[in-house]
């Protein structure tokens, strides 16, 4: 590789013939057919499997520690620096891999507001991955391909593996920001939803600048105008909630918030299909055709029938598929500001109600906090619930404090009067292991009746632990499962759990020095 090449623009590293760039779907899917990179399901689906990474593995991802940047940062376990020297010697190994192999490019964007979008460009030495990119990322108009100029390229290697005692790194997989380059370097992992997590980092990043505030939310639109957000991590029910059949799908993951409304970041989704069921998640199901991308699915070697039960390759088995697969979407993804905002969590500790009303206080309260649980695959390791705070629903994939997006947050609520609630997608009756999941049909019955407005006549009592407003009715819901002490058989059993979460709570929040009113 020459001396000078971290002197090259990324849009200056593809040579002419080298690669294909925006192929049609079909053409896509032969290519990763033809290379013996996937396998084709039943269903049409592409199925591609990712090795040992399964899922995001948070613990290789860096940030270059660049001048323009470093007193904007927050740096530590999440926003890990590395070097710019380091970044520099893995770029040019990064170029020299490509450089004598068969490359695809998708150029696109990120933010279906054209005020705020970013365009991107996406370079990948798989098919299936390209396929990937293409259906997440929002797709140009032939005029928008045209005079597409990139703001930040992603360069995805799989197969170039970093030496940790040479280049810094935790292992062989990495994920490296650098915001003065404008380049992401992904490599050593094939899984793909780094790829979009890494463009939503740097969107997290740069947005707050214009005033649009970057959420790790779901969103979905009814008949009558009204807007609903559901924040929370991978698991909790962002996209499979969203996905109502009686309103229009925004998007299922990310999106922004501006002095106009919201819109999507994304051009599709990306599902957990995990004992996915056509009678519990239909839209999903059925999004699960030609052009869509099954990740680690198991497929039956015969009839390629997928068994949506078998997570022997992980948990994190997902589906990847554009937005216009859900019937009604609403394209492009932008609307107006929510009257409705939901955090999601999944609680293990099967203590907290499966929804309540936050006050304003309370809603920054546990935005900052981000309770949840880990699910089995969505992290590298992770193999059974784990109970953590991710703050702001989004920890690991902010780079600037979380103070900002809190106050962010607080200022829209005030400013649009938006009602928040809590919703436990989690467990009931007992902690992981004893009780069960929340059943699926009552939480859609309680987000429902938030959306609609039915609770806003509902009479609430405070939880006497939380102090979160429960509700005492919800139309399609027994009433003894709205308070989850009701539902354990052995009530010491709760007290003692609810008071052991109620002091991580506490313990949590005592590292936060500014909090917003």
């Amino acid at each position: 590789m020459e001396a000078n090449a971290y002197a090259m623009e990324p849009k200056e590293i593809l040579r002419p013939g080298q690669y294909h760039r925006n192929l049609p779907v079909t053409q896509l899917v032969e290519a990763a057919l033809s290379r013996n990179e996937a396998v084709l399901a039943s269903t049409g689906a592409l199925r591609a499997t990712t090795g040992k990474y399964t899922g995001r593995s948070p613990k290789d991802r860096y940030i270059v520690d660049e001048p323009s940047i470093h007193s904007h940062v927050a740096w530590g376990p999440v926003n890990r620096p590395i070097s710019v020297e380091q970044f520099k010697a893995l770029y040019a190994r990064a170029l020299e891999y490509i450089a004598n192999r068969e490359l695809f490019v998708f150029d696109g964007f990120a933010g279906a507001d054209k005020t705020y979008r970013l365009p991107i460009r996406v370079i990948n030495e798989y098919a299936w991955q390209n396929l990937f990119v293409h259906q997440l990322f929002i797709r140009p108009t032939e005029e928008e391909l045209g005079t597409h100029q990139p703001e930040f390229t992603v360069i995805t290697t799989p197969g170039l593996k970093a030496d940790p005692a040479l280049d810094g790194t935790n292992s062989e997989a990495f994920v490296i920001i650098s915001f003065e380059k404008r380049v992401i370097l992904i490599g050593g992992t094939q899984y793909a939803g780094e790829m979009k997590k890494s463009i939503f980092s740097v969107l997290n990043y740069l947005l707050p600048q214009k005033r649009v505030f970057p959420m790790h939310c779901s969103a979905n639109l009814g008949d009558k105008g009204d807007t609903a957000l559901f924040f929370g991590l991978s698991g909790t029910g962002k996209t499979t909630l969203s996905a109502d059949p009686d309103r229009h799908l925004i998007g299922d993951d990310e999106h922004g918030w501006s002095d106009q409304g919201i819109f999507n970041f994304e051009g599709g989704c990306y599902a957990k299909c995990i004992a996915l069921t056509e009678e519990k998640e239909p839209q999903i199901w059925h999004a699960i055709k030609p052009g869509s991308v099954l990740e680690n699915v198991i497929l039956d070697p015969v009839t390629g029938e997928a068994d949506y039960d078998d997570g022997s390759l992980t948990e994190n088995t997902r589906a990847a598929y554009p937005i216009d697969y859900i019937p009604g979407a609403v394209i492009p993804g932008a609307a107006g500001h929510p009257k409705v905002v939901v955090f999601l969590t999944a609680d293990a500790f099967g203590v907290l109600p499966p929804i309540a009303k936050l006050t304003k206080q309370q809603a920054m309260y546990h935005f900052l906090s981000g309770y949840t649980s880990k699910l089995a695959g969505t992290e590298r390791g992770v193999t059974e619930p784990e109970a953590t705070f991710s703050t702001c629903f989004g920890e690991p994939f902010l780079p600037l404090p979380p103070s900002m997006y809190a106050q962010m947050l607080g200022d829209k609520i005030d400013t649009h009067q938006a009602q928040v609630y809590l919703v436990n997608t989690g467990w009931s009756g007992g902690p992981y292991g004893i009780g069960k999941r929340i059943n699926l049909m009552y939480t859609r019955a309680m987000v429902t009746a938030a959306i609609n407005g039915t609770l806003d006549a509902a009479k609430f009592t405070p939880d006497p632990v939380f102090g979160v407003l429960v509700p005492e009715s919800v139309p399609g819901v027994p009433a003894e499962v709205l308070n989850p002490r009701n539902t354990w058989s052995d009530k010491t059993a709760y007290d003692a759990k609810a008071a052991e979460l109620a002091s991580l709570f506490g313990k949590n929040f005592a590292k936060f020095e500014d909090v917003p009113d």
